[in-house]
C-alpha cells in the first residue's frame, strides 16, 4: 500500500507540471492510501515474520484485491468522471497487466491518468515476477514448485537477490524508452510505453494503440521486447552470471519461441494467399499481433478481428496458450503444456509395454507425481473457470463471441477480446456493471494461477 501511495505521487507531478487539476486528486489519493497502508503496518506487526502456508494464501489473494480497490480512486475522482465499477475494471486490468480498459479518448487524456494506467501495468509486471519465482513454488500451486532448485551453490537458486532482480529489470526497462525515444516517440510515450511493453500488459497512451505511431521501427522494438518480457526472468540473472546458454538450453523457451514462429508462418501465410495482403506487411502484421496475443500484451497494430475466421481462431488458441512461467506472461504457460504432454506419452508407452517402467521428464529431470497432479488439476480449474465466466457473461446477455472471448482474455490477462465489442477496435466500457465485476474476478484468478483464489472458496480452508 505504501509503495503504491508513493506511485500516484509522479502522476501528480506530471498533472501538476500542465496545470491540470487532477493533481490534487492524485495527492489527496496518495495520502489516503498511505494513511490506510501504515495503519495495517502497525497493526500487523509480529515478532515472527514467517508465515504459513495458508497465510500465504490469504495475504496474496488480498493484496492483489485490495491494491487495484485503492489504485480505482484517482480513475474514480479525476475529470474522467469514471463510475466505482469502472474505475475498478481499469485498475484491475492494470494490475493485472491484462490491458481490457474502459476508457477511450486516450489521445486527449490528461498525463497523471495516463501514467498512472502504465505504472500500475509496471507495478504489477514486477509483482508477478517475485510472486512467480518466490511465493507460486511455495505453495505448489499448478505445478509451479517445479521451478524450486534444491542445490545448495547459490549461484544456481531460482530467487535472486532483489536488489539483482530490481536492477536487471530497471535496465531493461531504461533500453525500451530510450529504444522508442530513437524510433521516434514523444518522451512521455517512450517511457508510458516502455513500462508496459516490460510488463507485457499492453496500455496505450493512443485509442489505436501502437498503430498510432505507424512505424516499423516501434514495431519490431515492440515485438523483441514483449518476446524478452515473456521468457524466465531468471534465465537472464544466469546469463549475465556466464551462464551463456541458459535460455536456449531451457526446453520451455524452445518450445514457447517455436510456437511463436509456427503461428507467425500460418497467419502472415493466410494473409498473403487469402486476402492479398503483400509479403512483407503480411509478415509485420502477423509477427507483431501474434507476440502481442501470445505474450498478452494486447497492443493492436490492427483490428485482427476483420481478418477471417481462420486467424481469429488461432488467436483464442494463442490467447489460452500465454508465455513462459517467471516471466510477465499470462495464460495456461508452456511449461504446463510440456509437463502434460511428456505425462501423456508416458501414459501411452506403458499402454503399449504394460510391464514397462516409464518416467516424464521436464529439462532433463524427472517429473514429480506432485507436479504431474497439480498441472492436471490446473487444466481441469482453468476449463471450469472459463466455462463459468463464459455462462455468466452469457446469463448477462453478452453474444456468444463476446462472452467466450471475454472469459478467455480475462482468465488469461490477454487484453482484447474478438467481435466488434471488445475487439481491438472496442473497449469493455458498454458492458454492464455485472459482467466488468465477473471480468475482473476472472483477471484475478488468471493472475493469481487460479489456486491461490478458489482455495479461498473451499470451507476445509477455512476449518483447519
Amino acid at each position: 500500500m505504501s509503495t503504491l501511495a508513493l506511485a500516484m505521487c509522479l502522476p501528480a507531478v506530471a498533472d501538476a507540471a500542465v496545470h491540470n487539476p487532477d493533481w490534487q486528486v492524485f495527492a489527496l489519493a496518495a495520502a489516503f492510501t498511505l494513511l490506510i497502508g501504515v495503519m495495517l503496518m502497525i497493526t500487523a506487526r509480529s515478532p515472527s515474520r514467517s508465515l504459513n502456508q495458508r497465510q500465504a494464501f490469504v495475504l496474496t489473494t488480498l493484496s492483489w484485491t485490495a491494491i487495484p480497490a485503492f489504485a480505482a480512486l484517482p480513475f474514480t475522482f479525476s475529470e474522467l468522471d469514471m463510475t466505482y465499477t469502472d474505475a475498478f475494471f481499469e485498475a484491475m486490468s492494470g494490475i493485472t497487466t491484462t490491458g481490457s480498459t474502459v476508457m477511450t479518448g486516450l489521445d486527449f487524456a490528461p498525463p497523471g491518468i495516463l501514467l498512472w494506467r502504465a505504472l500500475l501495468q509496471w507495478l504489477g509486471g514486477i509483482g508477478i515476477i517475485a510472486m512467480a519465482i518466490a511465493i507460486l513454488p511455495m505453495l505448489q500451486v499448478g505445478g509451479m514448485q517445479l521451478f524450486r532448485t534444491e542445490s545448495s551453490d547459490k549461484s544456481d537458486k531460482v530467487i535472486p537477490r532483489a536488489a539483482q532482480l530490481i536492477t536487471f529489470i530497471g535496465f531493461i526497462y531504461l533500453g525500451i524508452a530510450l529504444s522508442y525515444w530513437l524510433a521516434g516517440m514523444t518522451g512521455f510515450d517512450a517511457v508510458a510505453h516502455a513500462m508496459t511493453t516490460i510488463a507485457t500488459g499492453g496500455f496505450s497512451t493512443s485509442d489505436q494503440s501502437v498503430g498510432r505511431f505507424a512505424s516499423p521501427a516501434v514495431d519490431v522494438i515492440a515485438c523483441v521486447f514483449m518476446l524478452l518480457g515473456s521468457l524466465p526472468f531468471v534465465l537472464y540473472l544466469r546469463v549475465l552470471r556466464g551462464n551463456v546458454g541458459a535460455l536456449w538450453r531451457d526446453s520451455q523457451v524452445r518450445w514457447f519461441l517455436t510456437t511463436v514462429i509456427l503461428a507467425i508462418v500460418a497467419v502472415s501465410t493466410y494473409l498473403y494467399l487469402k486476402l492479398g495482403v503483400g509479403p512483407v506487411r503480411a509478415l509485420e502484421l502477423a509477427s507483431f499481433n501474434v507476440v502481442s496475443i501470445i505474450t498478452g500484451t494486447g497492443y493492436a497494430t490492427a483490428d485482427f478481428g476483420l481478418w477471417g475466421s481462420f486467424p481469429v481462431t488461432i488467436f483464442l488458441f494463442l490467447m489460452v496458450v500465454g508465455g513462459c512461467a517467471g516471466s510477465t506472461t499470462c495464460g495456461i504457460k508452456i511449461f504446463r503444456f510440456q509437463v502434460l504432454y511428456a505425462t501423456a506419452v508416458t501414459q501411452v508407452r506403458h499402454l503399449l509395454e504394460p510391464h514397462g517402467v516409464f518416467i516424464a521428464y521436464y529439462n532433463g529431470k524427472p517429473i514429480g507425481e506432485s507436479v504431474s497432479d497439480s498441472v492436471m488439476s490446473f487444466f481441469f480449474l482453468y476449463a471450469a473457470s472459463f466455462a463459468v465466466i463464459a455462462v455468466g457473461l452469457g446469463l448477462i446477455g453478452l453474444d456468444f463471441l463476446t462472452a467466450m472471448s471475454g472469459a478467455a482474455t480475462a482468465i488469461s490477462n490477454v487484453g482484447p477480446g474478438l467481435g466488434d465489442v471488445i475487439g481491438p477496435a472496442g473497449t469493455f466500457v458498454s458492458l454492464p456493471d455485472s459482467a466488468k465485476w465477473l471480468l475482473s474476478l476472472g483477471m484475478l484468478m488468471g493472475r493469481l494461477e487460479l489456486f491461490t483464489v478458489l482455495v479461498l472458496m473451499a470451507p476445509a480452508f477455512w476449518h483447519r
